[in-house]
């Protein structure tokens, strides 16, 4: 299936790890030209010459309102255009309620919640119709997950930005889509699971708690972004997908 990703140009942001390298790597492999931003400027460049030619590392914290202009500059600049976003950014801290400051909520509100919306209203100034913006989400959009307060605090109210998002922009063909990943086998979750005192038997616990009884791969919720944001799925907007295995029992 030609997903029609030739030659259009993305940013993906926290595309130096995780979830957002494995969407660049994906979008790249069927031919799209991708801006990859990290915080740090040296493991921004590395992970765009894993991706070849057509891939360009930026420096940029999602947190600094600055970054969504030079973000977009940098796609025109290299690239030529600017076809989508896609805004993925780590995972706050873990812990419980007890264990949070003010300064954690604020700093994890900027980074997560606002540095989100900032890029995504920047996007949408910029984008035509065709264009997506897309964020990387969590399950916690559903069901708060144990262990996750900032972001089971956070992530839900984003979702609900993309939904009154993808309203605004719909009459101008923009897209908007949110995907809702659960346990896919990064490091993030690597070091969740680390935290218990018995990583082993975590893992396994929630593997039986998954349908399809493993976490998912990198590189299975990556080509799930690359078609969510190629023209393939043009006729998909204001949709929060699950890439969990069957693990949300909702419909």
């Amino acid at each position: 299936m030609d997903l029609g990703l030739k030659d259009r140009v993305y940013v993906v942001t926290g595309a130096t790890r995780g979830l957002g390298r494995a969407s660049a790597r994906e979008l790249v492999a069927d031919g799209a030209k991708v801006i990859v931003s990290g915080r740090d400027e040296r493991t921004a460049a590395a992970a765009a010459d894993a991706l070849g030619r057509n891939a360009v590392g930026v420096a940029a914290d999602n947190a600094d309102p600055e970054a969504p202009a030079r973000l977009i500059a940098a796609a025109r600049e290299h690239f030529g255009g600017f076809d989508g976003i896609l805004i993925s950014v780590g995972g706050p801290a873990p812990g419980l309620v007890a264990d949070h400051t003010d300064e954690q909520w604020t700093a994890a509100f900027e980074s997560v919640f606002l540095g989100a919306v900032r890029l995504a209203r920047a996007a949408a100034a910029e984008l035509g119709e065709g264009g997506v913006i897309g964020f990387v989400l969590s399950g916690s959009v559903h069901e708060p997950i144990p262990g996750l307060t900032l972001s089971n605090g956070l992530r839900p109210g984003l979702a609900g930005f993309a939904k009154s998002l993808a309203d605004e922009l719909g009459p101008r063909g923009i897209r908007v889509v949110g995907l809702l990943p659960a346990r896919i086998d990064t490091d993030r979750v690597r070091e969740l699971d680390g935290r218990s005192a018995n990583p082993e038997v975590t893992r396994a616990a929630n593997e039986a708690r998954i349908p399809l009884r493993r976490y998912g791969t990198p590189e299975e919720f990556g080509r799930t972004a690359a078609f969510l944001l190629s023209p393939a799925a043009s006729y998909l907007t204001g949709i929060m997908l699950p890439v969990d295995g069957g693990s949300r029992h909702g419909f």
